[in-house]
């Protein structure tokens, strides 16, 4: 088989496994599905040795990334980060590795490397639920939780919780794509939970009314901070004025050996500057009155803004910055909900050493 061969399969694995809904009919967590991906290798792989294997896996991994990482895919991968891919496929790697030392006989090794990793997949896949049995201890009744994004986790923890204790969500609305207009209307709303979106500049504005702050996370970083969906920093400064408890909530396979400093020493992220501007399309933004984006185009390549109410078009000359996420510190949060159980912001190096020992 060549290589490139090789790579498309590796894709088509990895969207295949994307494409299905775990028992709760929530997706696949991209990590999962780039271990099933590397577990899919290893049940074809004609390699004979260790180290053989070792290098289809690496450069398997290294084929999602690059996947991960275009603009083009964004869409298919739901616009998540390739964070979490790559400390997924690091861990899963790091596991396998100690079965090579463990098992000189690459047969008997292969076999224990697949019934290891499809264990090992099964409980990523369970993680999510013993998060939300953790993170709903946290919610009194009465309460109101402000939230942003749409986080599975963090949806599988706030609808786990509406089941006993009845509170109040508020959501902030998720620019660039709407992910929190989203959540409300296809998952809160539809469980029944009170739930009122608001504007993303309306984050301090509302923070006096919540008691409390939840959010996902596409990467827990070795200082305890977060890298997420962009206005998190924002919202995290916001509850820590106010005094209000701010959680993350992130599977383990989510922790990455990155130590961010700034905002600048976050890695480059999935989409392009310019890729997500022109959501004219969204009818949460259209209710404000005025959107930004570029015109659309005519059959003869002129724009006609004119056609889209509302839309400022933005000249040539100036330039437009739409990143992704943003990189929250460590002293900014209260407690994280993982599958290890509730750690405080100064545990994740410890729990980042243990996992890859």
């Amino acid at each position: 088989m060549s290589s490139s061969e090789a790579e498309s399969l590796v894709i088509q694995d990895l969207q295949r496994h994307l494409s299905q809904s775990t028992n709760d009919s929530t997706t696949v967590a991209l990590p999962v599905a780039a271990i099933k991906s590397l577990l899919d290798v290893i049940e074809r792989t004609t390699a004979n040795t260790m180290m053989g294997l070792e290098f289809e896996l690496k450069e398997a991994s290294k084929t999602m990334l690059q996947f991960a990482n275009s603009p083009l895919n964004s869409v298919t991968l739901g616009g998540r980060s390739h964070i979490a891919l790559a400390s997924g496929c690091e861990l899963f790697l790091k596991y396998i590795t100690r079965c090579f030392l463990e098992l000189p006989d690459f047969d008997s090794c292969k076999d224990q490397i697949l019934q290891r990793g499809q264990r090992f997949s099964d409980i990523s896949l369970a993680a999510r639920d013993r998060i939300g049995k953790v993170g709903k201890q946290f919610i009194q009744p009465g309460s109101t939780v402000l939230t942003h994004g749409m986080s599975s986790v963090v949806s599988k923890l706030l609808i786990e919780a509406a089941r006993d204790t009845h509170f109040e969500i508020i959501i902030l609305e998720g620019r660039p794509d709407a992910s929190g207009a989203k959540a409300a209307a296809d998952l809160y709303a539809k469980e029944g939970i009170p739930t009122t979106v608001v504007l993303d500049l309306a984050m301090a504005h509302v923070m006096e009314r919540v008691d409390q702050v939840i959010v996902g996370a596409e990467g827990v970083v070795e200082n305890g901070g977060i890298i997420n969906k962009i206005g998190t920093y924002s919202l995290a400064i916001a509850a820590k004025e106010l005094g209000k408890p701010f959680y993350v909530a992130a599977e383990s396979f989510k922790f990455a050996r990155l130590y961010p400093l700034n905002q600048s020493d976050l890695p480059t992220l999935g989409v392009g500057m310019e890729d997500y501007l022109n959501f004219v399309d969204t009818a949460c933004w259209m209710s404000t009155g005025g959107l930004i984006g570029k015109a659309p185009s005519t059959s003869d390549g002129d724009s006609e803004s004119s056609s889209v109410p509302g839309l400022v078009t933005l000249p040539k000359e100036v330039k437009v910055e739409n990143s992704l996420c943003d990189y929250t510190p460590a002293k900014y949060i209260t407690l994280l909900f993982t599958d290890l159980g509730v750690l405080t912001p100064s545990a994740v190096s410890d729990e980042l050493i243990r996992l890859y020992q």
